[in-house]
Order: structure tokens, then sequence, then C-alpha cells
């Protein structure tokens, strides 16, 4: 991603032959067209995960004719549209390296001016060779573009280390965070289908069952899904975890409603109005559960996941 023609001369490292041990040689690489580091980036890190598609696909989407080249954001739902579900990594080198060392390729913003003129230019590291201190890099033209570890990582600092990996539903990335994966889920949530969204609660339940977020994040999506009895369970984790969870008493009281459970509806509407003073701005939907349930008639529960 350009802007002016002047660029930084940088003696680069000597010959590094490629080894598959601190290298992941099998990445595609597309030539770079100019200014459109771009297209050619994310098509890289989109077929390492097994999508279909070419720059030249992905042109429209992401790049600006009149900024000679294109934007975070629009690479980010670029991917989305596809299916994938991009991570945006902790910025610092060590993430960069864990990513590297789980299989997954990252993609760079650097800035390759010199003398204080901005030039912005997507690339995707592809290796490290830490004893030589040189990064492997498909880059440009070059399919194998070796960078000095202290400029990759001058130049990187200009973008606040900007990186991104891409994952398939049901794969996590290295770095990621049961909350921020939560979130990356969140925002791809309306590209995927109901299978990639099941896949990939099902991955991070995997890796961090007891993560409160993630219990509530996953027992809506169950909820939503129709797979009451899996919800309830979910929802009752939590609060076994949280007492004081609002919202998973306000969502387990409506799926109890639902269920006809009304006796123990009752009780989490309850629970969840006592609790109004630390979360007002869910008095609304709080009082219309606690509503709903008040005029049902109170049968008791018989425990587990279903009611008499």
């Amino acid at each position: 991603m350009g802007a002016l023609a002047l660029t930084a001369c940088v003696t680069g490292p000597g010959p590094l032959p490629e080894d598959p041990r601190q290298e992941l040689s099998s990445v595609a690489f597309f030539p770079q067209d100019t200014h459109q580091c771009g297209p050619a980036a994310l098509a890289t890190l989109l077929v390492s995960t097994g999508v279909d598609t070419t720059p030249e696909q992905l042109v429209p989407e992401v790049y600006i004719p009149a900024r000679r080249g294109s934007l975070q954001v629009e690479m980010l739902a670029a991917a989305r549209r596809r299916g994938r579900i991009p991570w945006l990594l902790p910025p610092d080198f060590t993430a960069l390296r864990s990513e590297l060392a789980a299989g997954n390729p990252v993609l760079v913003l650097q800035d390759l001016g010199a003398l204080g003129i901005r030039r912005w230019h997507y690339a995707v590291v592809v290796g490290h060779d830490p004893q030589r201190a040189v990064l492997v890099l498909r880059s440009g033209k070059q399919r194998r573009h070796l960078e000095r570890e202290a400029y990759f990582l001058q130049s990187w600092q200009a973008s606040d280390n900007w990186a991104i990996t891409l994952t398939p539903p049901g794969q996590i990335p290295a770095t990621a965070t049961a909350a921020g994966y939560v979130r990356a889920i969140t925002d791809s949530e309306r590209h995927l289908s109901a299978t990639d969204l099941d896949a990939s609660y099902a991955a991070a339940l995997q890796r961090w069952p007891d993560d409160p977020l993630l219990l509530f994040a996953t027992a809506n999506h169950d909820y939503a899904s129709g797979r009451l009895a899996a919800a309830e369970t979910r929802y009752r984790r939590l609060l076994e975890l949280q007492p004081d969870h609002l919202a998973a008493h306000n969502n387990l009281a409506n799926l109890l409603i639902d269920r006809g459970c009304a006796a123990e509806a009752q009780e989490h509407a309850q629970r969840a109005l006592a609790l109004l003073d630390a979360e007002p701005a869910l008095a609304p939907a709080v009082r219309e559960t606690a509503k709903r349930a008040g005029q049902m008639t109170a049968r008791p529960h018989s425990g587990g996941n279903r009611c008499d």
C-alpha cells in the first residue's frame, strides 16, 4: 500500500536457505501489482486457510484507487465475507512468533518510507530465523523477501504493530484470549453458517471451558438456536461461577418460562430484579421477564434440565 514513490534503501541479509523448521514454505505467493499489496497479502492469507481466491478477485473490495492502497477495515471485512475469522494479534513480536510457531502466517502493516515520508505496505510473515535475526516475508514481487529483524521491528512499529492472522471456524489462533475470540466470532457472525458458528463456540469452550463471558455467549447462541437444554446447562454453570450474573439470571428465567418451569423462572427473575442496581440499563428487559414469569402458574422444577 503505497502513496509516494520514495523508498528506504536498506541492505538486506545474505542468502538464507529455505528451512521448513523455521518457515511456512507452503504458504501461497501472489506477486503484487503496483500499489496493490493489500489484495496480494490478503489473498496469501486466505488461500493458506483453504479459500479459493486471487488478488484480482479481492481488488474491488479492498483496493481504494483514490488512496492507492487498502484500509485495514476493508481487509478484515473481505476476510469475514469469505467465512474466515480475523484475529488481531497483541502488538508485540512475541505474539507474532507464537502464531508462526503454530503454523499461522501473519499479515502485517509496515511503513517502508524514509525521511518522514510514509510508504505503507502490507506483507505476510512466513518465517523467522532467531539465530540470524532474519524474517521471511511474502512481500511485493518477492516470494522470500528476507528482512533484518531490527528493520522489520522499526517499520512495523509505525503501524502500532498492526498484524492479523485468519483461521477457519473451529480453529483458534495461538494468541487468542477467550474474551477476544468471543468478539472475533461476534464480528464475523453474520457471514458464518450455523455449522461454522457451532464449530467456533465448541472449539472455544474446549479451550476455555469455564470462562464466564464465553459460557454466556455460548448459552445465548444455544438458546437462539433452539437448543434449550444445552443453553440451560451453560447458564447454570455460569451462575455457579458467578452467582450474581444479572443477565444470566434473566436469560435463564426466560428459558425456563419457555420450558414451562414457572417456579424456578420466577426465582431467577426475582434474582435479576434484585441485582438491577448494578446494571440499571437492563431494567426494562428484566422487568418484562419478571412480569412474564409472574403470570405463570407455579410448577416446581424437578431438577436437572426438565420440569414436571
